[in-house]
């Protein structure tokens, strides 16, 4: 038996709570190792995708935007859901477009990461995109972003002080930082 399979709780029901544009919320009423039942609040998601885009100076792009459930804007890198079954190289190019007006040159996968496996099933494909090319796609009609180019130093220094403070971005970018070395 692969390591942890013990671990492993049962679906015994799942009954559909919500279902948006962004998450549908399910509760799954499941059996536990130890043959008792509990309840698990689940946000279901279509996955995200999250860029860190080099410019040719070897600044990075970045986006300050709102962001609603917290009430602050943050300086994140470009990200966005993934569209049913998109794949997650097309994802990241459509969003790096909408978001900062260019297309990858060169898109390479840096990792991935789950937001809260607590309680979503959200996962964020990470990616290095280089050789940027302008190409702009109109944004989505709810999103105001500003954008701006920020050197290493200053990147690194915002996560170490907390302005940057978005979990995709730092370890995309703590991916990044491995990969520079």
């Amino acid at each position: 038996m692969p390591a942890g399979q013990e671990l492993v709780e049962k679906v015994i029901e799942s009954k559909e709570i919500y279902r948006g544009r962004v998450v549908h919320l399910v509760v799954d009423t499941v059996e536990m190792p130890n043959g008792k039942t509990a309840r698990r609040e689940v946000v279901r998601h279509s996955g995200a995708v999250a860029i860190v885009p080099v410019d040719s100076a070897g600044q990075i792009i970045m986006v300050r935007q709102y962001r609603h459930p917290i009430g602050r804007v943050l300086l994140e890198i470009p990200a966005g859901m993934l569209n049913q079954d998109e794949d997650p190289f097309v994802g990241a190019r459509r969003e790096l477009q909408e978001e900062i007006g260019y297309a990858p040159g060169q898109l390479d996968k840096l990792g991935g990461v789950y937001l809260a496996p607590g309680y979503s099933s959200e996962f964020i494909h990470l990616f290095l995109a280089t050789n940027l090319v302008p190409s702009r796609l109109d944004m989505d009609e709810d999103e105001f972003i500003e954008v701006e180019h920020v050197t290493l130093s200053q990147v690194f220094d915002s996560i170490q002080s907390g302005q940057i403070a978005d979990a995709k971005t730092v370890a995309a970018l703590m991916l990044y930082k491995d990969r520079l070395k």
